[in-house]
């Protein structure tokens, strides 16, 4: 279970462009001598730093797939995109824009397979459902339908920012690190909040059998500041917090 080679796979997801966020990561991860790190999605949308978060993850090369927010920005029709989505494709170069579109919505890495929401979808969670506005985790029988006719044994998801591991019935793992760069949120269709309760970055370190769920803290007052210059003070109450805020 360790994605191929035996050597420590660094799992991360949801960056949602806070570049201070990854490099921590990053920084982090490279800290540890993790030098395998596969990338989940959502990559840069937010009222943070798009373009330079594109930047170094096109730099660094990790196996990355395709979030829904990413299909939104490097492939949507601009006339439908709007908020986060809009904040980042304005930002992005041609280029970036082309390489977000261009990304799979699933990959084998070794005996790690890898997608963002479910395997044949980007938008509906996998791991939980929404229990009165909330998000809280679902049962196992209702994961294993979900996932009927995935036959993989290890598999890595992200969408819902909460970190999490699931042994299924066949035996089976799926792995949600958690978001690198946004800890909570509210989302409007249906109305439900996603809160991890703290403002840390979330990433997922899995060598041989073991499984970390990391919670790191590093500078999220400037990422909070980067929210309210860029008029959006329910990102950096997000941020600031883990905490959702209701209207």
């Amino acid at each position: 279970m360790s994605g191929a080679s035996g050597a420590a796979l660094g799992v991360i997801a949801d960056i949602h462009g806070n570049l201070p966020a990854l490099e921590a990561v990053l920084a982090e991860l490279g800290r540890r001598g993790v030098t395998r790190i596969a990338n989940l999605g959502d990559c840069v949308s937010g009222p943070l730093w798009p373009r330079e978060t594109a930047e170094l993850l096109m730099a660094r090369g990790f196996p990355t797939v395709r979030g829904n927010h990413d299909r939104l920005v490097g492939t949507g029709d601009l006339s439908e995109v709007s908020g986060i989505d809009a904040f980042a494709h304005a930002r992005l170069t041609d280029a970036q824009r082309a390489w977000l579109g261009a990304l799979p919505m699933t990959l084998t890495l070794g005996d790690a397979f890898l997608f963002h929401a479910r395997p044949d979808n980007d938008l509906p969670y996998l791991l939980e459902e929404i229990i009165g506005e909330r998000l809280l985790p679902a049962p196992a029988a209702l994961i294993e339908r979900r996932l009927a006719g995935v036959s993989h044994k290890f598999m890595c998801c992200g969408h819902s920012h909460l970190p999490n591991i699931q042994r299924l019935a066949s035996g089976a793992i799926v792995l949600n690190p958690g978001s690198v760069g946004f800890p909570a949120y509210v989302d409007v269709n249906p109305p439900h909040v996603s809160e991890s309760g703290t403002p840390h970055a979330r990433f997922a370190i899995v060598t041989g059998d073991a499984i970390e769920l990391v919670a790191l803290d590093y500078d999220h007052a400037a990422a909070a500041r980067r929210a309210s210059q860029n008029d959006r003070a329910d990102w950096a109450h997000f941020l600031t917090t883990g905490r959702a805020v209701r209207s």
